[in-house]
């Protein structure tokens, strides 16, 4: 019976430690970190839309230990590769993602929900299972040849990293590029891997007629948090250098100092600004953390894993931003968040980018050199 009463007690502290509505992680099994090496999720439940659900326990027989989370390749022959976006809270209306699911595997990616309507995970199958959309770049020029077609700035890098890993062998971006730079339409591109810098003679071309703007994510200069938040992306010196590159190529370029998480990486907004400044950047935004879906929950393991004595104190001035839940989803604050400590960081980031001259509005980037590509009856046949 005393030990039952130490065991309670302890278990009370650790309650207290991590507060009541994180407390439910102690329970949670998760994953071995060396079935894990350069995965940013620890775990792997269930995809929301999956008929059957799948929990990890352990039997004895080590299985954990001989877990594999390489890197799955799915090919797939999409539909239709221009999305259309009607969000008030972002200034362009359509995209193109070349790839489904990130190798990347950025613990607070807000996109993994999105892999639960392919029947995955949004924890490592997120990071393991991708897609490549192998016919892209025909399908892009079949769109942009209906005469239909009214041009606008196209952005890619919104629910996916374009220069993510598997882009080394695939590279869909550069035929991507090659059909946006022969029909003269204008792009914006958002990625955290110095992998754009390959595309520089493209990129280049397209700046030439005023079509193109980039934005390089860095969201920490200590390599190893960044080793630990973003495994497979670029490290920031990395993605500094190719800032560096296509700003001396005089591409327009922006950091994004996003997300901005409290008491994680919060401290360094000002000195992601001065590097970004040094290397050539012209402009700078900042989103602070959000937690939407399943986010949360592979957020909040990421955080036990590598900061277990700051749960309670992360979760508590997340909730702080966003109105006491983890997340708000209303058009207007799911970016900006509210409160004192949303209010802080704002205040922040004006104040740094006015000091830098990092507070310039992005490049208008011309419509009127747009011309319809040749239509190929031959391949619209297949769409």
């Amino acid at each position: 019976m005393a030990q039952a009463g130490n065991i309670g007690g302890h278990m009370e502290a650790r309650q207290r430690l991590f507060g009541s509505r994180d407390f439910d992680l102690l329970s949670r099994p998760v994953m071995e970190s060396r079935s894990l090496k350069g995965r940013g999720a620890r775990s792997n439940e269930s995809g929301r839309f999956e008929k059957l659900r799948r929990e990890l326990a352990d039997d004895g027989w080590e299985a954990q230990e001989e877990a594999k989370f390489e890197t799955r390749e799915h090919i797939e022959r999409a539909k239709s590769i221009i999305t259309r976006n009607v969000s008030p809270d972002i200034h362009f209306d359509r995209s193109i993602n070349p790839y489904r699911g990130c190798e990347h595997g950025c613990s607070y990616c807000y996109a993994r929900p999105s892999h639960a309507y392919l029947g995955h995970s949004a924890g490592v199958d997120f990071e393991r299972d991708i897609y490549v959309k192998i016919n892209a770049p025909d399908l892009l020029r079949a769109e942009l040849a209906n005469p239909r077609y009214k041009p606008k700035p196209i952005a890619i890098g919104t629910n996916t990293d374009p220069y993510q890993p598997v882009e080394r062998k695939h590279k869909l971006m550069r035929g991507i590029l090659k059909v946006l730079l022969d029909a003269k339409h204008p792009v914006t591109i958002t990625t955290k891997s110095a992998l754009i810098a390959r595309d520089l003679d493209l990129l280049t071309r397209l700046n030439k007629h005023g079509l193109v703007a980039v934005g390089i994510s860095v969201t920490s200069m200590d390599h190893k948090l960044s080793r630990f938040m973003e495994p497979r992306a670029s490290t920031p010196s990395r993605r500094l250098e190719a800032l560096k590159l296509l700003s001396e190529a005089g591409i327009p370029t922006r950091i994004m100092a996003s997300p901005m998480i409290p008491a994680v990486n919060d401290h360094e907004l000002e000195r992601i600004l001065d590097a970004s400044k040094a290397q050539g950047a012209e402009a700078a935004s900042m989103i602070v953390l959000r937690l939407p879906g399943e986010v949360r929950d592979i957020f909040r393991e990421w955080l036990l894993a590598n900061y277990p004595d700051k749960v309670k104190h992360v979760m508590n001035l997340v909730r702080d931003m966003r109105g006491g839940k983890e997340n708000d989803p209303r058009f207007g604050s799911r970016f900006k968040g509210e409160g004192p400590y949303a209010l802080m960081m704002e205040q922040r980031f004006e104040k740094a980018v006015a000091r830098l001259g990092l507070d310039k509005a992005g490049p208008v980037l011309r419509t009127d050199l747009f011309s319809h590509p040749k239509r190929d009856d031959a391949q619209l046949a297949l769409f």
